[in-house]
């Protein structure tokens, strides 16, 4: 007789947890440097914009970086590229605080970001395989939440601390608490050999499918809805909503947190209704920013479909990521640089779009609209990968011993662990 599916409230291995942190450290290193950009350019003797040019260098490295570096460290053990990452970006913020030159601090940069594509390739495989299959989505859920707090909690602390003691003061925190992160990922994740062989062509191999790269372009086109409303959120609210300059920070502590209760809601739903989860969550976003468009121009409305963006938007992720993890079955190490890749990339597509919109005859409503649009084709990748069933992955086929399932058909068998 089969054994019963594991409990939905099991708990998470610690190691997800780990991840976690490591995933918060890196997403706050990502744009903490936005509080003390004025601070930087006086220490380093250069312009506000060239400071700037330290996020911009950040960004890109992680559409570029997150996929040569998986492919890079492909061979070595998981254990230890996740180390080594957190070693390498600790180092680096030792090297920045260090630093008088920009231009030393831009080389420390690049090898930190190189350093974060790693972590996040490795660490969404190690998490969802220490999870289990059941549980692989809320694993995700938990590290994207790691991400989600470094915006909310990391960045306006690492900004504080930055007014207190100086730029490099932050610095020197990130490089020891990342330290402090690589010992505890090599205490809690065991040393283990790879029951498969890994293989360049394995991890290409599994880029032939055509429902992963629906998964990817979900993936981009939601963070490309959102960010595009998101980036431009603060001129609507204050001269189209009429939100006093002194509470735009209290609606972004909003999106903040609703983006944490999203995800967090995604990981937990995403594991028994992950089409169901992401094609509602989808929908209720672009219905949120059609909205956003007639009532913005009361504050309180604005506020609440600020809060509702990021609570519907970010529901999506953990199930896109996860999924897109298990459809490439024993090779997801780049699948997981490119899931990552395509949030960077959609967040970046979308803003620019955005900022176009804004320049036009559409004004203020134009990034909500252009957002909305974007946000409602990512139903259209979600409808193909819903009408593919329950398709497994490539090469592989379900076990005829395997327990029935009592939840909704999920379009990809869980990952092999390694």
């Amino acid at each position: 007789m089969p054994s019963a599916p594991e409990a939905p409230s099991a708990k998470l291995p610690f190691v997800v947890w780990a991840l976690a942190a490591g995933t918060f450290l890196m997403g706050t290193t990502e744009f903490v440097i936005a509080g003390l950009l004025p601070e930087m350019a006086h220490d380093l003797g250069v312009s506000v914009p060239h400071v700037g040019l330290l996020i911009t260098a950040f960004a890109i490295g992680m559409i570029t970086g997150g996929p040569t570096m998986a492919m890079a460290t492909l061979r070595l053990p998981q254990r230890q590229t996740l180390i080594l990452a957190l070693v390498v970006f600790s180092l680096g913020h030792v090297v920045a605080a260090a630093s008088t030159s920009f231009t030393v601090v831009l080389i420390a940069r690049v090898v930190t970001v190189l350093a974060t594509g790693a972590f996040w390739a490795v660490g969404f495989v190690v998490a969802t395989a220490a999870a289990g299959p059941s549980h692989s989505t809320r694993a995700v859920g938990v590290m994207m939440g790691g991400l989600t707090l470094a915006n909310v909690i990391g960045v306006p602390i690492g900004s504080f601390a930055g007014q207190i003691t100086g730029w490099r003061g932050p610095f020197w925190a990130l490089a020891a608490l990342s330290a402090l992160a690589a010992a505890s990922v090599g205490r809690f994740i065991p040393r283990v050999e790879q029951s498969t062989e890994v293989s360049l062509r394995a991890e290409v191999g599994a880029l032939r499918q055509g429902r992963l790269w629906l998964a990817l372009t979900a993936a981009m086109l939601i963070m490309g809805g959102v960010l595009a409303t998101y980036t431009y959120v603060t001129p609507l609210l204050t001269d189209r909503a009429g939100v006093p300059d002194g509470a735009v920070p209290l609606v972004l502590v909003a999106f903040g947190v609703g983006a944490l209760g999203g995800i967090t809601m995604g990981g937990r739903l995403g594991d028994r209704r992950p089409m169901t989860t992401s094609l509602t969550a989808a929908a209720a976003t672009a219905l949120v920013l059609f909205l956003l468009i007639p009532l913005s121009v009361n504050p309180f409305a604005a506020a609440g479909l600020v809060f509702l963006m990021a609570l519907t938007g970010f529901t999506v992720n953990p199930v896109i990521t996860s999924l897109a993890v298990r459809f490439a079955g024993d090779a997801p190490t780049l699948t997981s640089a490119l899931t990552t890749s395509a949030y960077n990339t959609g967040i970046a597509a979308g803003a620019a779009i955005a900022g176009r919109a804004l320049d036009s005859s559409l004004g203020l409503t134009g990034p909500p609209l252009v957002g909305a649009v974007i946000t409602a084709l990512t139903i259209l990748p979600l409808l193909a990968l819903a009408a593919g069933g329950t398709a497994t992955s490539r090469g592989s086929s379900t076990s005829a011993s395997a327990p029935p399932r009592t939840r909704e058909e999920d379009p990809a068998q869980a990952p092999s662990q390694h």
